[in-house]
């Protein structure tokens, strides 16, 4: 089963985010069933429309949680598929797309948070409009509600930091699909480290990402 979004505090988040990329050596086959990524194969283009990241973060207060959640969408992206299976892939999201979905019926706080999202104090989107995540490695999984492991590179603010996601990897008819279950991420390892006063609610570190992406395959 897939959880909803990943889990940003009224920062973090990402993120974003993400970008998926591969190594242009060849497969290399490990222990397990793993395989290094590589470019060989067929091409598909990220269907930006179809594609998304999703996040969802929390402030604690000392009575309750509040939560905030919503979708950064993707600048650009591709993957490679060989023999049915997924070898790459790259995958840029669009920082300033980033939003608030639960305020989306309240104008004026969904402007204040996500400017304040996208100020200097989060993800300062003006110096760093994209992040990304590179694949590094993908490895087939028999076990959970997952078929799929993917290693890989997250860059946000321009750090970037090994992040595995367990997925769901399909390809039929010409589509390339990618459901990654929602990762918590701490947002201070990517120098997102802003808090409000105490009275105001502790915003936390926890961040969590899901990525659903959707590729297209090049004619």
């Amino acid at each position: 089963m897939q959880r909803k979004l990943f889990s940003l505090a009224i920062p973090a988040l990402f993120a974003a985010v993400v970008a998926v990329s591969c190594q242009k050596e060849k497969p290399v086959a490990s222990d397990g069933n793993e395989v290094t990524t590589t470019k060989d194969g067929n091409q598909y283009v990220l269907d930006t429309l179809n594609s998304r990241v999703e996040w969802k973060g929390y402030k604690v207060f000392k009575s309750e949680n509040t939560s905030h959640f919503g979708k950064i969408t993707f600048e650009s992206g591709d993957v490679t598929v060989k023999e049915g299976k997924l070898e790459s892939g790259k995958f840029v999201a669009d920082m300033n797309s980033l939003t608030s979905e639960d305020l989306k019926d309240d104008a004026e706080k969904l402007n204040k948070l996500n400017g304040h999202l996208k100020s200097g104090d989060f993800f300062e989107t003006e110096k760093f409009p994209t992040a990304s995540y590179e694949i590094t490695k993908v490895t087939p999984s028999a076990e959970g509600d997952y078929n799929t492991l993917l290693d890989g590179n997250l860059t946000i603010k321009g750090i970037s930091k090994p992040v595995q996601f367990k997925a769901n990897v399909s390809v039929n008819d010409g589509v390339a699909s990618i459901a990654t279950e929602p990762k918590d991420i701490m947002r201070e390892e990517f120098g997102v480290k802003f808090q409000s006063p105490a009275e105001n609610g502790v915003i936390k570190d926890e961040v969590s990402l899901q990525i659903n992406v959707k590729a297209l395959e090049k004619k």
